[in-house]
């Protein structure tokens, strides 16, 4: 007997377990089926469950358990990211607070601590999927700095190198002084701050003169190698070619002409500091500028500077310059601006300059235009297609990737030197040493980009160098999911390294996801307080309420917004699902062996299989687009509104029956329709569906259902007559609960209906359903008739007019009052409505979310006018 309610607290673990001890996540349990392959995007082994996460993880788990069901060999290969800055800046924290650092402990030392670490509390993520239902083959885990996978990246490292793409070279990068390692372009986030534009006056040498340049870094003016202006401005062609007399240091620098110049920008002459701009780096490089270095490693100024400002941090740098140049009356004004300044995204440490250090890069422009080509001609498809362009756009301005980095975590370069500087690049230090003829040899102390190792992720965690069965058989893999954030990070580099070393594309499908907003269409953040984690949703609500909230939200075009209202909603629908397994169960509703829902001979049955192989379809194709918005939202709409609300109402009077042949049949089509859906629901909502699976059998089930088939209806039989009249019935049921609603109509009170201008058909469905019509409408009787009833509010129904008399229950006057003042308000409000999204300056000026909200609004007081309008007809 079922509990009187589902307790998700007491349930998903105990099933979790039993999937895990079943073996039901694992593949080769279907060795000749056709195989079907997710890898997780690999979150970082210092990450926490976040909304994200669960909603990417739900997408994939959908997807695993429905293709499972259909009979697919599944592999979902999980595992994580070591995640270089963000886990040794983790673990350098945790030994600040022992009072020691990593350069005390020595390398060997500190590698020791992170693995420790990695043991103890690495990972943990990995356990919080769990709770949320993930069937990944857990067995099958891995980690970007294991064994196998250390491997596969030392080995593309050296043939990349072989192949002419890895070299070393001197140039600007993004540096970040506080981890003193060279940060992507990926992971500068700019952030808008408070600061001021320094305009500093530059001495033309030999005369009385100045030129003016605005900077907001006047530190920087220390490095400058010129100054530029553009070719067209009249203001300064006389000045090209003279020398300016830098401040503070009394060095000559030209004074150039160049197009990066702007002629409407400030003074229109720009100071140019090759060493410590990206774009003045350029400008350098056209005129053959010198590069000066003025930063340590650390970010403090070195002994390019001069004596007073070596050794010291920026900011104090910056606060002494300006006073300096205050007292030599070379500033000629400060402007208060508000300017983007880029951050190191993980530590959020100012990038204080672009720092010129020497790196490894790769040259990805060989490996880019195949990726390319690969989604241009079909091999490899987005979901939707627009992020396609995405891709391309930044495929297609590709540099190259300075894929070394400055720590100590990570996959050490493969690369060891000689005494004179030679380098020899080889898979293990004894292949090196065997390269360089017995000589002693420094391997290089910088690690590889984490994306690197994460761009391998498709093969190298099928056991790639080794040709393992699992890469012949899952590689390229079926379908990723992942968000749009890391299209450039990710996505890309597992295409360009799929196709450069395997000679195949890694994935068929890239199924991207949209961001989780909260319930107002903010983005969350741990500022404004309105994150939302998924683990206290899922200790409140379930992880089916949660997932099932994640997959109604997730269309493919737009954000989505999620908070605990929402999935307070989908755990009353599971709580609907689980209330309506108790009713079949009190109304001995089981499971008929061989029952064959192609020979119910009942109406109320035969409209009930079609709609569930219709329902079935839907939800079929839905899953295999990737609409998973759809997919759940068909489910939804088949369990709440046409089995829940509509059948086991209809079927209650053969419940209630005593002809025994039409019970028995009701109540094995109810309990085949009950399993049907089950099925259905199991990929969103695996927990809660598992336990009634096993709960509602007589006889235990022949397999759990995780790997129970997927429902394939589609040769049921479709009788048109059966669905035309439960429609008719469930139309005319309608109509009456709306007309007694707008009117007013006291709950308790029974009213009659008329029938007229019926036609032969129509006329025999009000009798064949005449109990349930009443019963369900509130109705004193049903009756056809010539003529429409004196006082009657009504509406038609195919070619009748269905009349309620209601003279003895309402009072007309007043009730035409009441609507036509609601009418009137309703208008109002549209108006109101018009009058806002016409306003060309309030439209213009709205963020995109307040528009949406206000048309929203108004569709809503339209449907109720017109709403308001019929029902004032009705009473005419």
């Amino acid at each position: 007997m079922l509990d009187k309610t589902f307790n998700p607290s007491e349930t998903e673990g105990r099933i979790y377990a039993q999937w895990e001890a079943s073996g039901a996540f694992k593949p080769g349990r279907r060795p000749d089926a056709e195989p079907f392959c997710i890898v997780i995007p690999p979150p970082n082994v210092t990450g926490r469950l976040h909304i994200g996460h669960a909603l990417n993880n739900t997408l994939q788990d959908v997807l695993a358990r429905f293709e499972r069901m259909r009979g697919k060999d599944v592999l979902w290969q999980p595992g994580t990211d070591h995640a270089g800055i963000a886990t040794q800046l983790v673990v350098e924290r945790q030994l600040a607070e022992r009072q020691m650092s990593r350069v005390q402990m020595g390398r060997e030392a500190f590698l020791a601590e992170i693995w420790k670490w990695k043991a103890e509390s690495g990972g943990a993520i990995l356990e919080q999927l769990r709770r949320l239902g993930a069937s990944a083959d857990w067995s099958r885990e891995r980690f970007t700095m294991d064994e196998g996978l250390s491997r596969a990246v030392t080995k593309v490292f050296v043939q990349l190198y072989k192949d002419g793409l890895i070299y070393r070279d001197k140039r600007l990068v993004n540096w970040d002084p506080r981890m003193q390692t060279a940060v992507s372009d990926l992971e500068v986030e700019s952030i808008e701050v408070k600061g001021n534009l320094w305009h500093i006056k530059y001495p033309i040498d030999d005369s009385d003169h100045f030129i003016t340049v605005a900077t907001t870094r006047p530190e920087t003016l220390l490095g400058d190698t010129a100054v530029a202006v553009h070719p067209d401005d009249e203001r300064y062609k006389a000045l090209v070619g003279k020398m300016a007399v830098l401040p503070l240091t009394g060095r000559l620098i030209p004074i150039i002409a160049d197009d990066y110049a702007d002629l409407e920008k400030g003074s229109g002459a720009v100071k140019i500091t090759p060493g410590h701009d990206f774009n003045d780096f350029e400008v350098g490089k056209r005129h053959k500028l010198p590069l000066i270095n003025i930063l340590n490693r650390d970010g403090t100024l070195n002994d390019e500077v001069p004596a007073p400002y070596r050794g010291l941090k920026t900011g104090v740098a910056r606060k002494k310059i300006v006073a300096d140049l205050e007292a030599m009356e070379l500033l000629e004004k400060i402007e208060p601006i508000t300017h983007a300044v880029p951050h190191d995204e993980k530590t959020k440490t100012v990038v204080l300059e672009p720092f010129l250090t020497e790196q490894w890069y790769l040259n990805v422009q060989p490996l880019a235009d195949k990726a390319i080509a690969a989604v241009e001609t079909g091999k490899t498809r987005f979901v939707p297609e627009k992020w396609a362009d995405t891709y391309f756009a930044w495929l297609r301005k590709i540099r190259p990737w300075c894929i070394s980095r400055q720590l100590w975590w990570g996959h050490q370069i493969p690369v060891w030197y000689g005494p004179e500087g030679e380098v020899y690049c080889a898979e293990t230090e004894d292949e090196a040493k065997a390269q360089a003829g017995g000589k002693a040899l420094t391997r290089d102390a910088d690690v590889l980009d984490t994306w690197f190792s994460s761009g391998l992720w498709p093969f190298s965690t099928m056991g790639w160098p080794d040709q393992t069965p699992e890469l012949k058989k899952f590689y390229p893999t079926s379908v990723l999911v992942t968000g749009f954030d890391i299209i450039f990070f990710w996505v890309a580099r597992m295409m360009m390294f799929g196709i450069h070393v395997m000679g195949e594309i890694p994935f068929h499908n890239v199924v991207i996801h949209n961001r989780v907003l909260d319930e107002q269409g903010s983005k969350m953040s741990k500022t404004k307080g309105n994150v939302v984690d998924p683990l206290v949703l899922v200790d409140e609500f379930g992880a089916d309420a949660l997932r099932f909230t994640l997959a109604l939200a997730a269309g493919q075009s737009r954000d989505m917004r999620i908070g605990p209202a929402r999935v307070e909603t989908s755990r009353n629908f599971a709580t609907k699902l689980w209330n309506a397994a108790r009713f079949c169960e009190m109304n001995a509703c089981v499971a008929v062996p061989g029952f064959d829902p192609a020979g119910v001979s009942q109406t109320v049955n035969k409209w009930i299989v079609a709609e569930t192989a219709k329902a079935t379809a839907e939800i079929t194709a839905a899953l295999a687009a990737f609409r998973f918005n759809e997919a759940a939202g068909a489910a939804y709409h088949f369990v709440y509104d046409v089995f829940c609300d509509w059948y086991l109402e209809f079927a209650k009077p053969s419940f209630n029956s005593t002809e025994e042949s039409s019970k028995a049949e009701t109540r094995a089509t109810a309990a085949w329709v009950r399993d049907q859906l089950l099925k259905l629901l199991h990929p969103f909502m695996p927990f809660i569906t598992e336990e009634l699976w096993a709960r509602t059998a007589a006889e235990p089930r022949a397999t759990l259902l995780i790997e129970a088939e997927w429902p394939d209806l589609a040769k049921l039989p479709v009788s048109d007559a059966a669905a035309a009249e439960m429609q008719w019935v469930i139309d005319l049921i309608k109509g009456v609960r709306s007309v007694r609603s707008e009117m007013n109509v006291p709950a308790a009170a029974k009213i009659p209906l008329v029938l007229t201008g019926a036609d032969a058909e129509s006329a025999a469905r009000l009798s064949r359903n005449k109990g349930v019509i009443e019963t369900l409408a509130r109705l004193s009787s049903s009756e056809t008739a010539a003529a429409i009833p004196g006082g009657s509010a009504q509406f038609v129904l195919n070619e009748a007019v269905v009349a309620l008399p209601l003279g003895d229950v309402i009072d007309f006057a007043k009730e035409r009052a009441r609507l036509e003042k609601d009418l009137k308000k309703a208008e109002e409000e549209i108006a109101r409505f018009d009058a806002k999204l016409g306003n060309e300056q309030f439209v213009s000026k709205a963020p995109p979310e307040v528009l949406e909200e206000q048309h929203a609004k108004r569709a809503e007081a339209l449907v109720l006018a017109t709403r308001l309008r019929e029902a004032v007809a009705r009473l005419a």
